[in-house]
């Protein structure tokens, strides 16, 4: 195990310092909370270039499987002693496609999402064996950006992302393929392979909080860009988000149909506990309310039960869109506001306030007149909790960025490039990005990774109504440099997230493993019971 800096923020003087952002009830009832301690890390070395992305773990090898979209592999990592993770094989993916977007495995079955070197035409799925043998492969929709298996074993399902080229003259349909596994992986074929699309949707019909905004006039289909995708216990519902669009899909597996589309909404930042920093010219930590809304835009997202009621946990990350000459951001100081709405707007255009604010310009001309007449900015800074149907539950406010202020005030929304106080204020700050659920030590946690200023926030889900701060660590050493340090700096840019049972851990503890994109690391986190404070 490295000895480098690992920087832990909870207990009960934190709790105290964060008490308004993250009071709760459950805070006053629960008699224990779990920490994470980085145990392994295995490195490769290569900076910013994704060399350690989505990762996914197999109980009957202890093997953990990484893609390492540099190298054009996935890594087999050997991690029967998790402390000292080794690398024994590497799958060569050029053979099938460019690069690898997402792994998965179930029952030893592997499956690798591959994306075509012409990205607007279809990708692949390739499965192997154990022995890394070629079982069978399969065309799938553009872009296959993130697949994963059914609890029951019996469907692999993958999320085309059907992105454009980059002069827009090519926008490939989004779609979520579905492939029925059932006991014969060895005998896989196209005929498996159901589509389920979004072509049955027509803009008049669409919920316009739907965002249908892409060049050329895109069709419905071809503007939603399914992102990730969380399963129901039962094997029957799939939700698949819709990121750019902000917007989630509802689908039943079994028929293969997309049965709903749901719009996400925005957070009003106007309010006290929805706040966010907007500058990056401020002069440090300045966590504010603004007349100003966020879309949420998740990204990953997954699936937990409480009571026999399903829930959904997102991570709102926000994203633009941007290809070749449309570019859908612009900051707040180059657009002309309605002076209506705002009639402050020479002051708010400074940079010191939203001046320096990236913004989306595909919403909030509300009246067609040329001004905005609201001001959109790229996800919440925040995760949510939401019903199956979409209803938002709860949501952390500006907990997170209450959060990394509080600990870490000297390098607060810095990037996971460098270590710029403020670096990320005017653009998504500490970019909430992936995340997962596991149940360890009787309680239903949730595992949110902070893609720009790093880190692995968990929360207690036993209440899902009011989630309870437990845990905040981030293996990174700020006092190293991003770019050069790369064999010390620690983990950068946490992407992949994945929860070992203690039925399935290696060292019969629970464990959580995040594959850290800008680093190239993969770290491995023993997750233990704590006393509550």
């Amino acid at each position: 195990m490295s000895n480098r800096l690992s920087l832990r923020y909870t207990g009960a003087a934190l709790l105290a310092l964060l008490a308004p952002a993250l009071a709760s009830p459950a805070n006053a009832t629960a008699k224990h909370g779990v920490k994470l301690t980085a145990i392994g890390t295995y490195v490769t070395g290569v900076f910013d270039q994704a060399a350690a992305e989505i990762v996914t773990h197999d109980p009957g090898t202890q093997r953990l499987y990484v893609v390492n979209a540099k190298a054009a592999t996935i890594d087999v990592l050997d991690i029967q002693d998790p402390s000292e993770p080794i690398k024994i094989h590497t799958i060569a993916m050029a053979p099938f496609g460019a690069a690898a977007n997402s792994v998965a495995v179930n029952d030893g079955l592997l499956a690798v999402a591959i994306e075509n070197s012409n990205r607007q035409l279809p990708g692949k799925v390739i499965f192997f064996d154990r022995n890394f043998a070629v079982l069978s492969a399969v065309d799938v929709g553009a872009v296959p950006d993130m697949l994963t298996f059914t609890p029951n074993g019996r469907y692999l399902l993958v999320a085309n992302e059907g992105e454009p080229s980059p002069d827009y003259a090519l926008d490939p349909e989004g779609s979520v393929s579905i492939i029925e596994i059932d006991c014969r992986p060895q005998a896989i074929s196209q005929a498996d392979v159901r589509t389920a699309g979004f072509g049955a949707f027509a803009r008049s019909s669409l919920d316009p909080g739907i965002r249908i905004f892409g060049k050329n006039n895109p069709t419905v289909a071809q503007d939603l860009e399914p992102e990730y995708i969380a399963v129901s216990g039962d094997s029957k519902t799939a939700w698949v988000t819709l990121q750019e669009n902000n917007a989630l899909a509802q689908i039943d597996i079994r028929s293969a149909k997309v049965k709903k589309l749901v719009p996400l909404g925005w957070k009003d930042h106007s309010v006290a506990g929805r706040g966010l920093d907007a500058s990056d010219s401020d002069g440090g930590i300045n966590i504010a309310q603004w007349p100003l809304r966020g879309l949420y835009m998740p990204d990953a997202i997954a699936s937990f039960t409480h009571k026999g009621d399903t829930y959904l946990l997102l991570a709102n990350e926000g994203d633009a869109r941007e290809w070749g000459s449309f570019v859908e951001a612009k900051r707040v100081k180059s657009l002309t506001l309605d002076p209506v709405a705002f009639p402050n707007a020479a002051l708010l255009k400074t940079d010191a306030q939203l001046g320096r604010l990236n913004v989306t310009t595909a919403s909030g001309d509300v009246d067609g007149d040329g001004d905005y007449d609201a001001l959109y900015a790229f996800g919440a800074r925040s995760f949510s909790v939401r019903r199956p149907d979409g209803r938002l539950v709860y949501d952390s406010g500006d907990a997170l960025e209450q959060l990394v202020g509080t600990a870490l005030p000297y390098a607060f929304n810095a990037s996971n490039s460098n270590n710029t106080l403020d670096n990320r204020s005017d653009d998504k700050g500490p970019e909430p990005e992936g995340l997962t659920v596991g149940k360890a030590h009787g309680l239903t946690l949730g595992f949110i990774g902070l893609e720009r200023v790093g880190g692995v926030v968990t929360y207690d889900l036993s209440d899902p109504r009011s989630p309870r701060f437990l845990d905040y660590v981030n293996f990174r050493d700020f006092s190293k440099n991003p770019a050069t340090d790369t064999a010390t700096v620690g983990d950068l840019g946490p992407e992949g997230m994945h929860f070992i049972k203690a039925e399935d851990s290696p060292t019969h503890r629970p464990l959580l493993v995040v594959g850290n994109e800008v680093s190239g690391s993969t770290t491995i986190y023993e997750i233990s019971k704590t006393k509550q404070k």
